[in-house]
């Protein structure tokens, strides 16, 4: 055909012209038809990422309001604005800048508030979404490298958190920025050239607001985007995962297309959690820093602690003793050009704690992967009852974070419950060591258990608390047996049995090779096997039941 007799299309409407031009020049229509076309499962599990994005689009909303009116600066100003109690104090003019938005800018509290609670929801949603990802083993084959970006998502989060935190310049925010700097100068040798780096000079400097400033607005936001883009890019790479049932396997996906269906429901759902956060935002007052004043690194104050989020290092901080077995924790060590304090009650505590987490948080699908020798791809999730040890190292995972958590409000449990603080202090020392290991011991016994009652109920029906007595005198309860759904959900799972070393050319099992046979054992010695097809079949063809059955339709028929 020749290039004259060839038919274009031609849209009808303006808005119709301006898509089709833009669309030969780009190529869109491409890309949205295979992406409209990826299927997601519906859980609501799964939502836990979406209140992540969502918190973040208006973290960078209410974050660009804020910034037409907030001056990051250190010079010294006085206070002459509408709210009474600080007329006439000085401060600086970040604090100043901020008492503004929230007293004189139309809105500017609300917005503030709006930052702040969508903020403490984007952690904790990131928080909550790994800890579902972790349960149901989500981080297998082949989502190692996305894990992996969930965790530098995370501590992004904590990152701009913090900088944001400490932008006010109030006393609350200047007591936390003198934690790190106290963090700071504890490591050997480069430690106080790394706080005047940072703060530009001594403490606190002149600088330190527009620095975090800087890193709040522009390079940490920037961070945290480019992961997010990776993150989506990788879940639409490997496609979703989906918990188990009929018809559901490694090799597809069951569930909704993105279009028009999918994107209908995160839309509204959007729109769900905006409505939430500027509801809390209007009812809850967060960080009120005209309670606390501009800071002054001259008083210390009581009661106060940070944002959950870092409140968890400031807890292992109070919880560090200064004297350990009679031996002091700040040795003065000789070097060349004279004494260097190494002060171990604050080094240890502020970066040992958060070394084990990141560090098993990081390391964790490779580790489970080596254990297992399971080199295959995972697109169906786990039930966290069915992988009992994992779901143990989970729960003490959080014990040990939450213990930390509590120790930052020690000083609050001691005084609103009336006891005294050191004991206070010696029970959540206690807790740190004890509570992760009971945790798994506790949540490692109740999994077992939930799966033998899933293999009883498999097996023998869902207990109805009806009791019928048979023909020959014998009393059964009846049991309603399940539906193929909810039966392929108690049987459908895999349970690895422990695997000893495997010797190598020669022979030999050697050193490797029996720590991963240690560790098999300590993860699946203790099992609970699924059900078998034929156990099934025997059960449900036990006579007891039939017998029920009989008795039930006979006095069905009579009536």
């Amino acid at each position: 055909m020749s290039a004259a007799t060839e038919t274009t299309y031609t849209p009808a409407t303006s808005t119709g012209r301006i898509t089709n031009f833009v669309d030969q020049r780009v190529g869109g229509s491409g890309i949205l038809r295979e992406f409209g076309r990826k299927v997601f499962p519906d859980h609501w599990s799964f939502m836990f990422g979406e209140v992540a994005l969502y918190s973040f689009v208006i973290l960078l909303i209410s974050g660009t309001f804020l910034t037409f009116f907030f001056d990051p600066s250190m010079a010294e100003t006085t206070y002459a604005g509408s709210y009474v109690p600080l007329k006439g104090v000085d401060m600086s003019v970040a604090m100043n800048s901020t008492l503004n938005i929230s007293f004189d800018i139309r809105g500017g509290l609300f917005m503030r508030q709006v930052h702040h609670w969508s903020a403490l929801l984007f952690t904790a949603s990131i928080a909550v979404h790994m800890l579902r990802v972790f349960f149901t083993g989500a981080f297998r084959k082949p989502r190692e490298l996305n894990w992996v970006v969930g965790g530098v998502l995370l501590i992004l989060s904590l990152a701009d958190g913090f900088t944001g935190y400490s932008l006010p310049d109030d006393l609350l925010s200047g007591n936390g920025l003198r934690i790190i700097d106290g963090v700071m100068k504890s490591i050997p040798i480069v430690g106080t050239y790394l706080s005047f780096f940072l703060f530009g000079g001594e403490f606190p400097g002149t600088a330190i607001i527009g620095r975090l400033y800087v890193l709040h607005i522009l390079l940490v936001p920037a961070m945290i985007l480019l992961m997010v883009v990776v993150h989506l890019f990788m879940v639409v790479v490997h496609k979703h995962t989906q918990f188990s049932g009929p018809g559901r396997s490694d090799r597809n996906v069951v569930g909704y297309p993105l279009g028009p269906v999918y994107a209908a429901k995160a839309g509204g759902f959007f729109f769900i959690v905006f409505g939430i956060i500027a509801l809390m935002a209007a009812a809850f007052t967060i960080n009120p820093i005209w309670n606390y004043g501009p800071y002054d690194p001259s008083p210390v104050s009581a009661g106060t602690q940070p944002d959950w989020y870092i409140g968890w290092v400031d807890g292992a901080l109070r919880l560090m003793p200064g004297w350990l077995f009679g031996i002091p924790l700040e040795l003065n060590i000789p070097l060349p050009w004279g004494l260097n304090t190494l002060s171990l009650n604050v080094l240890l505590p502020a970066l040992v704690p958060a070394g084990i987490v990141f560090t098993v948080l990081f390391t964790y699908p490779w580790i489970e992967r080596w254990i297992t020798r399971d080199d295959r791809e995972h697109h169906v999730l786990d039930r966290p009852r069915n992988v009992p040890t994992r779901t143990a190292i989970g729960v003490a995972g959080v014990v040990f974070y939450c213990v930390m958590w509590a120790a930052a409000s020690s000083d609050l449990i001691a005084t609103h419950f009336h006891v005294a603080l050191n004991d206070v202090t010696y029970w959540l020392r206690a807790l740190f060591f004890l509570g992760p290991v009971l945790a798994f011991i506790v949540t490692k016994r109740i999994a077992l258990a939930l799966q033998r009652k899933d293999r009883e109920i498999a097996l023998h029906g869902r207990e109805t608390g009806r009791i019928v007595r048979l023909p020959h005198g014998e009393y059964q309860e009846v049991h309603a047996q399940l539906d193929e759904y909810k039966r392929y959900k108690l049987v459908g799972f895999e349970s690895p049995v422990p695997e000893a070393g495997i010797p190598n050319a020669k022979g030999i099992v050697d050193s490797k090779e029996k720590r991963r046979a240690m560790l098999s054992r300590f993860f699946f010695e203790d099992r609970v096997a699924p059900a078998t097809p034929a156990e099934l079949e025997a059960s449900h063809g036990h006579g007891h039941h039939e017998a029920i059955e009989a008795h039930e339709d006979a006095k069905a028929l009579e009536h």
